[in-house]
């Protein structure tokens, strides 16, 4: 018979470090899991910088965008006005140089002395000047106006009830609204007392003034 150690028991052998490894793979595992979601958190909040430092550039390159084009619009504006002043100070220039020829084809006419070739080439000045814009005024009757006439000759007259251009001189010439050269003019104001004479000549007819 085969004797048996007393306290000594069989164990199953067990492959060396397979109780060990198992522990710390389990922990390994956790932890990946854990830093996965940390890991995507910090990539959306670095794309989300990117997003928006691009919107910031995008809004500061179409606000200087704009400005440019509101720099470019003012400067066609401004070259535009710069460039019909000069040439209606150019045109102004021309035209009064020709005020003295206009005056003496305009005393010719009065005169009957525009005949001939001379009529001819007069009245084609006088075209091409007024198509240039040149306007003529200055009309009898009409009142005085200051920025417009002056006077030259000054007298009363019982016939009128405000200061009036009697006669004209020398005619005004206008380009547009712009005044190149205004009319000469004799003017009549109504006699000094006349308002006067004429309100009492009003209430004599009405039978006097009312009484209290």
């Amino acid at each position: 018979m085969t004797e048996e150690t007393p306290g000594f028991e069989e164990k199953p052998e067990v492959p060396s470090g397979a109780s060990e490894d198992a522990e710390p793979k389990a922990a390994d595992s956790s932890e990946e899991e854990k830093a996965a979601p940390a890991g995507d958190a910090a990539k959306d909040i670095a794309l989300q910088a990117q997003l928006d430092q691009a919107q910031t550039a995008l809004t500061e390159r179409t606000t200087d965008l704009q400005r440019l084009q509101a720099e470019y619009q003012n400067y066609r504006r401004r070259v535009e006005r710069d460039r019909v002043t000069v040439k209606e100070v150019a045109v102004a220039g021309l035209l009064t140089e020709l005020l003295p020829t206009l005056d003496d084809i305009g005393r010719a006419r009065e005169h009957g002395e525009l005949t001939g070739g001379f009529k001819s080439v007069a009245e084609s000045l006088e075209t091409v000047a007024a198509k240039m814009g040149l306007q003529q005024f200055g009309k009898e009757g009409e009142p005085f106006d200051p920025t417009v006439h002056e006077a030259l000759m000054h007298s009363y007259a019982p016939d009128v009830t405000e200061t009036t251009c009697v006669a004209i001189l020398q005619p005004g010439y206008r380009i547009g609204e712009r005044t190149i050269r205004p009319a000469r003019v004799a003017v009549a104001e109504p006699q000094p007392g006349a308002a006067a004479k004429e309100e009492q000549s009003s209430d004599e007819e009405s039978g006097g003034p009312d009484k209290g």
